[in-house]
């Protein structure tokens, strides 16, 4: 199975001198958006959009799809 995985979104932040609490002031989103990124949870598509705005990036370069290791197969 496949998920979602934001690690190019923690280290584009990394590359910019950028922390989380950065990225909630630059994107207008909740803190409980940033935490259910820091857990690779579900995020909403308008969330994203509001990050690639902010970061002047697309989609693909915050977020990949990773295979779940966890998921039996």
């Amino acid at each position: 199975m496949l998920k979602i995985s934001y690690n190019k979104l923690w280290k584009m932040l990394i590359d910019k001198n950028m922390n989380k609490q950065d990225l909630k002031n630059a994107t207008g989103i909740s803190s409980a958006s940033i935490a259910k990124l820091g857990k690779g949870e579900n995020i909403t598509t308008d969330i994203l959009l509001k990050i690639c705005e902010a970061l002047d990036c697309r989609l693909e370069d915050i977020m990949e799809t990773i295979l779940d290791k966890e998921t039996k197969q």
